[in-house]
């Protein structure tokens, strides 16, 4: 009876199943496997194997989805009330602003999916089945329960399946469980409450075959499997909003109660000189849609925008703009050990041979290019006899293969498992072709690998001429030898060459290298079914061969900068707490009197208890998907922004939950990609410091124009203000504060964001979850500017007004000035701290441009007719220019006194011992 779907199957027990109830179940047929009509019909009626995906976002839902902000309401209800108050030029402009700022947010946002699309490849993937006795090659999307799946070294599984037949097959399983090692898989039942880790007869999607090869019965396909159930466990983590977007809501909030009181205070003043009320109405409401500042939006889609760019020319691709100044807040940043710290290519960095010599190796990953030497520094080559019987027995006691760089992939890669292709490297470092090797001495016998006794066996020759090399752990292989090869020489093993085995491993453990121990046999045939154990006490001891999966080059730099930048880089990997811990000490990632726990640790913590440790943790261990999760929580109780980086299926949830989730691009999952909000196309750890760099110019940046706006806006509100506290005419007419509005800060804004890095951007504390939009140094920043301007405005209006000049003269210049001013704040808020005149005028070629561009169409509204009439204004003598400059240069020479008080201030204040410790928040 074939089974009509899977809901047929026992859940979560086909691992205690045997081959025969397996396929009775499934309703298959281990050697002929389903008829194609019989898969048509399981497919229509279960689905396509493939996880429910999320229906991409139309581009008008891209579009719609910039307007929802407070900051976007209180833009869209000043353009209402503009256009109720007659003014539907102000209208037209702030909706025009609007329309361009979500243009560009949607255009941004539309070629990040763009760029997921291209990154895509689950799609095309090809699983080999056998279906009605013949071998086909069909699309992973097709495969169905009772599908009998032909594995081999560098297939991808394609569904969740039960081993029916295994000959030394092995699968990297790091995607799923997050552990490096493969695994190897056998055919027999094992007991029914086996985790998911221990289910060694099963074979799971999302996994890769590393060696050996094998057949088996797919039990479950699509959102069953396990990587579709992280999958889901992903889609129900809520996607948090960004700090930015935070704070431009909680600055929404106070820009509309602040324009209330501007109401009222202006009501209240109107009163008390006794204007027309409905003249006065009529002002207070334009002067609160003034306060807005229309130019924001926009400004910071730019700005977002921009950074988007330049991390996308660093292959990094951002799937949210506001993402990228998240990274500017990061303080912590989770990342997985295998292939983002490390270069997940096993290398040979040290050898043992039973005569007491030890030889380093240099070069690094799978490139055979190194040496080997010995005491003094001496390059040993495959001519010395302890040598050469040691490479000998590792290469052809081996099933992996080195692949050169071809047109596909410039690098060399191992296909096969890690640790067997290091090896192979390691004889080519030494002369010896491993493919010329095996063909002089071809296999004829093996013992593949056991899990249980962690050793292999090949047979090479017959008879005397009979070779057997195996290599395994060292206490196993050790056990089996009675004998030690001294160059050319076979020795019995005493006490004293038992005790310098033993001393060797452990001072290679000691320096948390991976060990493998070798031996071979002589004149003696593998026989059929006796297994290693009928070797014991015939076999030779050769050496030991140490490994480590070597750091990235650039990663301990790229973690002192994280440091320095105030930054906690925390490891959270699946592999062992030793090996991470040593990795970590060596990257400079844990600190003194850190610690490491692994996931059985942390699974009988309580979140109090998670909370009071995790600070002083650098290391999580053998953690699984929900604790992932539970670590970025616990984080961000404490008030931590969270990168977490990942690439396998079981990141995903944390990816989802974490402030930004970075995935890998080379290495990680589609599930992973789905899940974060950023993607390193290289898998480099050092891209992310990068992009951490990038975010926090971004916000650099977005300061420094709010900083501009705010100013200008405050600017005209108090002027106004004033004047008609002291009952003088209005010194600027709406036009004119439209214009200003309009061309100064169109003119200067978005050219203002276009500021590049001052250098100190990795020097600085991260940016608090909490702190505001506008902070307390950015109003004492504005407080100077502002009443340096209105001081200078008012001042020259005023001396102006007591000579008897025309008042139409009069005001142009006011105008003027207003003008001039928030031209030297533009250059004020290059930067809070250094000297305009340190950083020079060309430091931003864009601003500059705005400058010369915001002068020539002021000159135009003031000496040519038709704007004199729109605008009420008039031509200014010429040599009234010079004392305009002069007295609204006030405005510069005030915050340079200002940041000369700040630069000596910050000099006392730098730390006199111990400059590079950076403090844990």
């Amino acid at each position: 009876m074939i089974a009509e779907n899977q809901a047929t199957s026992p859940p979560n027990q086909w691992h205690a199943a045997d081959v025969k109830e397996v396929i009775l179940l499934t309703g298959s047929n281990a050697d002929e496997g389903l008829s194609h009509e019989e898969a048509s019909r399981r497919l229509s009626i279960c689905g396509p194997n493939a996880l429910v995906e999320k229906r991409p976002r139309s581009l008008m839902t891209i579009f719609m989805s910039q307007f929802t902000s407070p900051l976007i309401y209180l833009l869209l209800l000043a353009a209402l009330i503009s256009l109720l108050l007659g003014e539907r030029g102000d209208s037209m402009v702030i909706l025009a602003v609007l329309v361009i700022n979500a243009v560009i947010g949607a255009i941004q946002e539309g070629r990040a999916v763009h760029s997921m699309e291209s990154l895509h490849r689950l799609a095309t993937l090809k699983a080999r089945v056998v279906r009605g006795g013949i071998e086909s090659l069909v699309e992973a999307r097709g495969l169905v329960q009772g599908d009998v799946l032909i594995l081999a070294a560098g297939d991808a599984v394609a569904a969740d399946a039960r081993m029916i037949e295994s000959r030394t097959l092995e699968v990297s399983e790091a995607a799923l469980t997050g552990e490096s090692q493969p695994i190897a898989k056998i055919v027999e039942p094992i007991p029914v409450d086996s985790p998911l880790a221990e289910q060694v007869n099963l074979v799971f999607s999302g996994t890769h075959i590393t060696s050996g090869r094998g057949r088996a019965i797919v039990v479950t396909t699509g959102g069953k499997t396990e990587i579709g159930k992280i999958a889901n466990l992903t889609e129900s983590v809520r996607d948090s909003k960004t700090p930015l977007e935070l704070r431009i809501n909680q600055f929404g909030h106070y820009l509309a109660g602040s324009s209330i009181v501007l109401f009222v205070v202006i009501i209240i003043f109107g009163i008390r000189r006794g204007l027309p009320f409905v003249e006065i109405l009529m002002v207070a409401i334009s002067q609160m849609v003034s306060i807005v500042p229309e130019g924001l939006p926009v400004a910071m889609t730019i700005a977002l925008a921009i950074g988007m760019q330049r991390m996308a020319a660093r292959k990094v691709i951002v799937r949210r703009l506001a993402a990228l100044e998240t990274l500017g807040s990061t303080s912590v940043i989770c990342t997985d050990k295998t292939g983002t710290l490390t270069r997940n290519e096993m290398t040979v960095t040290a050898l043992w041979l039973a005569d007491g010599r030890t030889f380093q190796v240099s070069g690094i990953g799978y490139i055979p290019e190194g040496q080997l030497k010995g005491e003094g520094d001496v390059c040993i080559a495959a001519n010395d006899i302890g040598i050469a019987h040691l490479l000998e027995a590792l290469v052809l006691c081996n099933d992996a293969h080195l692949v050169p760089p071809d047109g596909a992939d410039p690098r060399w890669r191992s296909l096969g498992d890690p640790t067997e292709a290091a090896l192979l490297t390691l004889a080519h470092k030494a002369g010896i072709h491993p493919e010329h090797l095996r063909g002089q001495f071809p296999r004829v016998a093996e013992i593949p690998f056991d899990s249980s006794i962690k050793m292999m066996a090949t047979q090479h020759g017959h008879g005397e001429h009979a070779r057997i090399c195996l290599k395994g752990a060292p206490e196993n292989l050790m056990a089996l030898c009675s004998h030690v090869q001294m160059n050319d020489q076979r020795m019995l093993i005493d006490s004293e060459v038992r005790m310098a085995m033993e001393s060797a491993c452990a001072a290679f453990a000691a320096r948390t290298l991976r060990l493998l121990a070798v031996a071979e046999v002589r004149g003696l045939d593998l026989a059929e079914g006796a297994g290693i154990s009928r070797l014991h006490g015939m076999a030779t001891f050769l050496g030991l061969v140490g490994e480590t999966d070597p750091p990235r080059e650039e990663v301990e730099a790229a973690v002192r900068e994280c440091q320095s930048a105030g930054i906690r880089p925390v490891m959270v990997t699946g592999d062992h707490k030793a090996t991470g811990l040593a990795i970590a000490t060596l990257l400079g990632i844990a600190r003194e009197g850190d610690l490491a726990i692994e996931g059985r640790e942390l699974e009988q913590m309580t979140e109090d208890e998670l909370r009071a440790k995790i600070e002083h943790v650098s290391v999580f261990a053998r953690v699984h998907p929900a604790q992932k999760l539970r670590i970025v929580k616990a984080f961000q109780d404490l008030h931590h922004v969270v990168a977490m980086t990942g690439d396998g299926v079981n990141d995903a949830p944390a990816l989802a939950a974490a402030d930004v989730g970075v995935a890998m691009g080379i290495t990680g999952t589609e599930v992973a990609k789905g899940a974060a909000k950023i993607i390193i196309a290289d898998d480099q750890f050092a891209t992310i410091v990068h992009a951490i760099e990038e975010g926090r110019l971004v916000y650099q940046n977005l300061k420094k124009v709010i900083l501009f706006l705010f100013a200008t806006s405050i600017d005209e509100v108090m002027i106004l203000l004033i004047a008609l506290w002291l009952g003088l005419p209005l010194p600027l007419a709406a036009v004119q504060i439209l214009w200003i509005n309009i061309v100064t800060e169109g003119a200067l804004t978005i050219n203002l964001v276009m500021e590049g890095p001052e250098g100190d951007e990795m020097a600085r504390r991260p940016i608090p979850r909490e702190e505001a939009l506008i902070t307390r140094k950015m109003f004492g920043r504005m407080f100077c500017m502002v009443a340096s301007a209105v001081i200078a405005t008012l001042g020259f209006y005023g001396w102006q007004l007591s000579r008897g000049l025309p008042f139409g003269l009069v005001r142009t210049e006011t105008f003027t000035i207003l003008a001039v001013s928030q031209w030297f704040n533009a250059l004020n808020c290059q930067s809070a701290t250094q000297s305009v005149f340190r950083l020079g005028l060309f430091k931003n070629r864009w601003l500059l441009s705005g400058l010369l561009l915001a002068n020539v169409l002021h000159l135009a509204v003031i000496y040519t007719g038709p704007m004199n009439q729109i605008f009420h204004t008039q031509p200014i003598p010429l040599v009234d220019f010079f004392l305009i400059g002069v007295v609204g240069s006030l405005v510069l020479w005030t915050e340079e006194a200002r940041k000369l008080v700040a630069r000596v201030l910050a000099k006392r204040r730098e730390p006199r011992h111990f400059p590079n410790q950076i403090p844990v928040e």
